[in-house]
């Protein structure tokens, strides 16, 4: 007989705790896994996009986390048709996926001030690439990045349904949704 190696994988309540664990070490960690979730949305297109992005925020309480991002960039465009994505996260120490369905609010402007505020600067030059993302260029460097606090969105996610899925001796798969406040119910793998 195999021992789990991860006991919480068993119990509903104690994945879901260990999951918003790993996003909430994941904004203060930048070596944790959830810290660069890849974020997925649809295109202007319909097509599908996903990007590797920074956790900033993770509330448990509020089921909310938040990615930062340029306003000009190409994700913006499609959240303003469809305000809602996916993140992925993979813990491969604790045999963990975590995914999350989210509803999107994007905050700019005076909404995202003070976060903007807070940034360190070598930070802040991550909003105002110019041209902006996507856009072709000459050449590799071919681009400034002048800090813009105009160009600054914060994304914050309402998590309306987590999917874990733990890949232990015996596979767990649990779904938590926020309609039902998060009771969970067990899904097959």
């Amino acid at each position: 007989m195999t021992t789990d190696p991860h006991p919480w994988a068993a119990n509903l309540a104690e994945l879901h705790d260990q999951a918003w664990l790993r996003l909430v070490r994941g904004v203060a960690d930048r070596r944790a896994p959830a810290r660069y979730p890849t974020l997925a949305t649809v295109s202007p297109h319909g097509w599908p996009e996903s990007r590797t992005v920074v956790l900033r925020a993770a509330d448990p309480a509020a089921g909310v986390v938040e990615v930062h991002t340029d306003a000009l960039s190409d994700k913006m465009a499609g959240l303003d048709m469809v305000p809602r994505a996916a993140l992925h996260v993979w813990e491969a120490s604790a045999h963990l996926q975590i995914r999350l369905q989210v509803q999107v609010a994007i905050l700019t402007g005076a909404e995202a001030e003070a976060t903007w505020n807070a940034l360190p600067q070598q930070t802040r030059h991550s909003y105002g690439t110019r041209p902006a993302p996507g856009q072709p260029i000459p050449e590799a460097l071919a681009y400034a990045k002048p800090a813009d606090p105009s160009r600054f969105a914060i994304l914050r996610c309402e998590v309306q349904r987590m999917d874990l899925l733990h890949l232990g001796p015996d596979h767990r798969r649990a779904r938590f949704d926020r309609e039902d406040v998060w009771a969970g119910c067990w899904l097959a793998p």
